[in-house]
């Protein structure tokens, strides 16, 4: 089995639009809640959420280019250019038919969708349809357009698995590099979701924060009064590579990817195991992989969206193998980003790279009435953010339809 390292990252976060000023955010325990500017929100029940702002696709797509992608996929490919810059890159000299994409999304095309459906309906049943409809709003287009815009004919798909989608999409880039069928892969995943049918939908199933009055602090993680998730959009991008690809290139190494966990709760169509018994699977799973044990896990950062069952299964499932564990943290960093969706497990595996690299722990931010079953077992890291030595993190990823992903990184050595 070849040995897997990162040599890049880049993000399209609620918190900034690229690594350094995400991270930078993030540590300093900033929310990136604000009021819904996408569309009118008179009339449901969310007026809030986790946008991007200040977002210019120009700085480095073609104009014409991006009037054939919705935003999920322009927030891909802004995120994938600065994780080239980032591993400084140079394709023309590699082998292009080793080097592929695997990439997420949840609900892709989304806006476009909507956009398109509504004028028809508003206008007089004539299907005039924008020429690039079907290929704006499809999940895969992502992968594609990525593929394209740098040559790269190796393997190339996108992971449909709600909100642990990228998580599994890294870990399936993992493993076809260990497999040594790719020298190195892009991976990650992009979502763009603030819209009404999302914010609609997610309200209809009381998954959803409806706290309007204090949005900055909605998002509850572990917390005794929380009342849902806020929702977020944005992108995060890592390249994964062959540690003698990454050296023979004399490449940056962030740190490495060493154990995936893929599994099924077998439960719900939404809901979580009371007892997080997916949870457990997976996560035991990456840490047979890795050849470690629960007491050698430094840093969790958890699914942990702020939902009544979800939360409290995981924290379950977490006690569950990590009960001798007496050093390890826990940060939830959706009280600061929102929740992703299909992009949740790129950004918190690049804050999990980050982590291991600079001995940095995030905060979890809002929460301050723990469950009290969990409050004395684990450091959630409160308020403010900590130094720490951190050889080893995990992400912890589970999505609709009982989907379940964990992976950990390594601090390079």
């Amino acid at each position: 089995m070849k040995r897997v390292v990162v040599t890049g990252i880049g993000a399209v976060t609620p918190l900034g639009n690229n690594v350094p000023s995400f991270w930078n955010a993030l540590i300093h325990g900033v929310s990136g809640a604000k009021r819904i500017t996408r569309f009118n929100t008179e009339h449901f029940k969310t007026k809030f959420a986790c946008e991007v702002t200040g977002f210019d696709p120009l700085a480095v797509l073609d104009k014409k280019l991006i009037k054939k992608l919705d935003l999920f996929s322009q927030y891909a490919l802004v995120s994938v250019h600065e994780a080239v810059m980032n591993g400084n890159v140079n394709f023309d000299v590699l082998n292009k038919d080793r080097i592929g994409v695997i990439w997420a999304s949840g609900d892709g095309g989304v806006s476009t969708f909507e956009q398109q459906l509504s004028e028809y309906q508003m206008g007089n049943k004539i299907p005039r349809f924008n020429p690039y409809f079907i290929p704006k709003r499809i999940i895969n287009i992502a992968s594609g357009i990525i593929s394209i815009q740098y040559g790269l004919r190796g393997v190339n798909y996108t992971t449909a698995a709600a909100c642990s989608a990228s998580n599994t999409a890294l870990i399936d880039a993992f493993n076809y590099i260990r497999w040594n069928k790719a020298d190195m892969i892009i991976t990650g995943g992009s979502e763009a979701s603030i819209t009404e049918s999302s914010i609609g939908g997610f309200n209809a199933s009381k998954a959803m924060s409806e706290n309007n009055e204090e949005f900055l602090q909605a998002s509850k993680p572990f917390d005794t009064r929380r009342d849902g998730f806020v929702l977020g959009e944005g992108a995060g991008a890592i390249i994964l590579e062959s540690y003698e690809h990454a050296v023979e290139r004399n490449a940056t190494i962030l740190a490495e990817v060493v154990g995936g966990g893929l599994a099924a709760d077998a439960y719900h169509i939404t809901g979580t195991h009371p007892d997080g018994a997916g949870a457990v699977l997976g996560m035991q799973m990456a840490l047979n992989e890795a050849l470690i044990s629960p007491n050698d896990i430094d840093y969790i950062n958890p699914h942990a969206t702020s939902t009544q069952q979800g939360d409290l299964s995981e924290l379950s499932a977490i006690n569950h193998l990590f009960h001798q564990n007496k050093k390890l943290s826990v940060s939830a960093t959706k009280s600061m980003t929102g929740h992703l969706l299909g992009a949740a497990g790129a950004i918190e595996a690049i804050i999990c790279i980050k982590s291991v690299s600079e001995n940095i722990v995030p905060p979890t931010i809002n929460s301050s009435v723990i469950e009290p079953e969990y409050a004395q077992k684990f450091d959630f890291t409160l308020g403010s953010a900590k130094k720490k030595n951190i050889t080893y993190a995990m992400n912890n990823t589970f999505g609709f339809g009982g989907h379940i992903a964990c992976s950990i990184f390594k601090k390079f050595c």
